[in-house]
């Protein structure tokens, strides 16, 4: 009976459990430091220009963190460092409600998402490693629908139901009383979800080469993992047509990065200068209800199309549904509907579309650009490079903005998008034959 009942608690949990909660918890700190931030600080008077410089900045976290992927693979549980980072962020993010009530809280605002970003970025690395190897080459593809959904969703949860309150409570107690409330509810959002992650995820057997004894000594470890990191790089760039497919990454998430930079700020923004003039609670509304329900149905819909007729016939249509958004907000900037119906509508067909694309630079990457050898690393390298053609669109929109008006900028958005579409004919969309 005593040996029965640990082998009944080592059974897996099914993938339902923990993969929607992983990656919830994935996107909630990337999203408060990618949009949130830049909404707060448009509330606190923050120029457009300083908000996509400062927020670009803070992303760079994400570009290098394959740079100590090899650190993160020492880990003899990915789970246990999954849910430290979790709550480490946690403890960050709520920090931000204090931060936000001294008189340097710009400062100390920045230093603070800057800690969120690291511990995010690095977080990540043991949650995509966690998923590859807990999870089999279908099941991966199956489920990237539900990962796509709920890192995203992070991104509704936030703009949704903390946006809304944010709004209400601006009127009553001033915007730095609400955004501090705000920032300790997404503290303690991701607490509690390290605490149920240190109960619901897997504990996949560690990496061969992380097994090493324990009494190794510090410089050994240390000489060691410079060594895998030299393998790790050397194995990635070894890869037939890696250049292309990273070539392929960036440009995927170029209209992507300026559109969720700038459209949140366009619908804010008066319309006697070109946006939408919405309020705070409104921009949350339409996100936080709309919005959710088309961006979950378009990521989990988006996860089995792709698993049904594969990647490589996929691929095409999922990058003429990523550049959905683009098309919306050229359509928004033009028309400039007043009925919020309209707006709601246009709003949800952006999210659907995005939520429906956004699967296929996930599985390119996890499926053709990581497989092999050193998985987790390599996918840190992959998503690295999306998160920099992310980055470096994001850190140049607010200065094209200013400089076109919405109009030109929505138009040069989508002449932006081009170039994925174009090179998807040339770059390999299968994972290289294992000798």
């Amino acid at each position: 009976m005593d040996n029965a009942k640990p082998a009944q608690m080592a059974l897996p949990r099914h993938p339902l459990a923990w993969v929607p909660t992983l990656y919830l918890a994935q996107g909630l700190p990337f999203y408060s430091v990618a949009l949130v931030a830049g909404l707060m600080f448009k509330s606190l008077g923050v120029p457009n220009d300083q908000i996509a410089h400062w927020t670009g900045v803070l992303g760079l976290a994400w570009v290098f963190k394959a740079l100590w992927s090899p650190f993160v693979e020492l880990a003899r549980s990915k789970k246990a460092a999954v849910v430290g980072f979790q709550l480490l962020g946690g403890a960050a993010l709520g920090t931000m409600a204090l931060a936000l009530q001294l008189p340097a809280w710009f400062a100390l605002a920045i230093a603070l998402l800057a800690l969120v970003a690291l511990a995010s970025s690095t977080h990540d690395i043991a949650a995509d490693g966690l998923y590859i190897a807990s999870l089999s080459a279908r099941q991966q593809a199956a489920y990237a629908g539900w990962q796509g959904a709920f890192f995203n969703g992070a991104k509704f949860l936030s703009l949704g139901g903390l946006v809304i309150l944010a709004g209400h409570l601006e009127g009553r107690f001033g915007p730095h009383s609400a955004w501090a409330t705000v920032f300790a509810l997404l503290g303690a959002l991701m607490v509690g979800l390290g605490l149920y992650h240190a109960w619901a995820l897997p504990n996949p057997q560690a990496s061969a080469w992380t097994t090493a004894p324990a009494t190794v000594s510090a410089g050994a470890l240390v000489n060691d993992t410079a060594r895998v990191l030299a393998d790790v790089v050397k194995a990635f760039f070894a890869k037939p047509g890696i250049w292309l497919g990273i070539l392929f990454i960036i440009l995927f998430r170029a209209g992507e990065g300026q559109i969720q930079t700038i459209g949140p700020l366009f619908l804010r923004d008066a319309r006697v200068i070109g946006g939408l003039g919405l309020s705070t609670g409104e921009v949350g509304a339409i996100y936080g209800t709309a919005g959710t329900a088309a961006f979950l149905a378009g990521s989990v819909l988006g996860g089995y199309f792709t698993s049904w007729i594969g990647l490589k016939r996929a691929m095409p249509l999922l990058i003429l549904c990523m550049n959905v958004p683009n098309l919306v907000f050229y359509y928004l900037s033009v028309a400039q509907p007043d009925a919020v119906g309209t707006i709601t509508a246009a709003l949800a067909a952006e999210m659907f579309g995005y939520g429906f694309g956004f699967v296929g630079i996930i599985l390119f990457i996890m499926q053709v650009i990581a497989s092999g050898p050193y998985q987790t690393a390599h996918y840190a390298l992959g998503t690295g490079f999306m998160q920099l053609g992310f980055v470096l669109s994001k850190m140049v929109s607010g200065d094209i903005q200013q400089a076109l008006g919405y109009r030109h900028f929505f138009l040069w958005v989508l002449l932006a998008a081009l170039p994925a579409l174009l090179l998807v004919r040339f770059v390999r969309l299968e994972a290289p034959e294992k000798s």
